[in-house]
Order: structure tokens, then sequence, then C-alpha cells
């Protein structure tokens, strides 16, 4: 199975550490941010990994490299005209991740999910993994039925982890049109469509997306 770290961000929000260092190369317990998620796909023997970069992207590429340093395989696709969202992001390296399904995870948390029994179940395009919510999303994104369906507006929301399976098909009507383009509208075309699942998960799950968070992920 092939993988894709989202690392094209601006950081707006790590501001101003991102200035000057793209997120995915800030530091958490001494290893970038990053390198916990080839670590995490490695660990489930995940080796062909893809990863978008725009903002200082080419920090991102001296750093990690072929990602041989740390045994896996790691091809880019280049975002430097800006950064194209998550949808975007994926539509344009879609040529790269080939037909069958592939994971797609964030490159600013820390999560300890096993990512070697993320599948794509029968009948779903898309598969996400969803996590209590953080005290930064109260309101949660979405919520699960008992048969692992993803609603939303409903009051027992989740939070998306960041992490989710996805079949090459379900970016098929999007891919005629590259650009910029959100994740969001097309989840919410797949809940419709009664495509997208989910499941929830309990374990650690840590978004590093400020540097308060940040701190609090090195403190911990």
């Amino acid at each position: 199975m092939k993988a894709m770290i989202l690392a094209a961000g601006r950081g707006e929000r790590m501001m101003p550490l991102t200035k000057t260092t793209p997120k995915p190369l800030l530091k958490v317990r001494g290893l970038t941010l990053i390198e916990h998620s080839i670590i995490a796909l490695k660990k489930a023997k995940i080796t062909n990994i893809f990863v978008n970069v725009a903002h200082l992207g080419w920090q991102i590429k001296a750093y990690i490299g072929n990602g041989s340093r740390l045994g896996v395989r790691v091809t880019y696709s280049d975002e430097f005209s800006g950064a194209l969202e998550t949808a975007g992001g994926i539509i344009k390296a879609l040529p790269l991740l080939g037909k069958e399904p592939f994971i797609v995870i964030n490159s600013d948390v820390l999560c300890d999910y096993d990512l070697s029994k993320l599948t794509l179940p029968v009948d779903s395009l898309a598969h996400l993994i969803l996590i209590d919510n953080p005290e930064h999303n109260k309101t949660g994104d979405f919520s699960l039925t008992d048969d692992q369906r993803i609603l939303i507006n409903q009051s027992n929301n989740l939070t998306f982890s960041g992490i989710g399976i996805y079949h090459p098909d379900f970016f098929k009507s999007y891919a005629s049109t590259p650009g910029k383009l959100a994740l969001y509208p097309l989840l919410k075309d797949a809940i419709s469509k009664n495509t997208l699942s989910g499941e929830h998960f309990d374990g650690h799950w840590q978004d590093v997306g400020t540097p308060e968070r940040l701190e609090q992920a090195n403190n911990s």
C-alpha cells in the first residue's frame, strides 16, 4: 500500500515559527513532525510514501531526501506555484498514487493508531479515523452510525483525526479540473452518496497546530 503525507500548508496558526521553518520540520521530542509520520507508516510496513510540498518545501526535501535514511522511499509532489489544499493536493498526486486505495495523513498530528489495520470497507470510497473532540474543536466534525457510516450535523459528533484511507475513485469526478480544492465538500458529497465510512479511535492523538500545542507535545 502507498501513503501520502500532507505537508504543503503554510502553517499560519504556527506563526511566527513557520515564517522560516515549514511546520513539518518543527520538532517534537527530538524528531520532526514529518519524521513521526514516516516512522508510524514504516512501523505499519508502508514504505512507499508521497509527500506534497509548497511553503518552504525545499527545506523538507533537503532534510528528508529520498527517505533512505529512515528506511522508506519518499517521492515529492511539488506545489510551489501555490498550495492546492487537501483535496487539490491529493488530486495532483493521483498519477503517483496509482489505482489502489492509499492512506493519507496530516503531517501535524501525533497518533498511535496502528496504520497497518487501516482498510477500506466494502462499498466505501473513503474511510476516516475519528477521535474524541479535543478542546479546540468541541463541536466535532462528523458522527458515526453503528454500521460505520459517517453523518453530519448530529449531536454526537466526533473529530476527524486527519488520518484516512481513500480509493482513487473518491476523487474521480473532480480530477478533470485540477487546482485548489478543500476536502470537506468531497466528504459531504460522499456522505450524501453513502460512500463514506469511519471508525472511532480512543487512543493517543494530538494536533500540533499552534505554538502552544507544540509546547504541550514536547512536555507530554
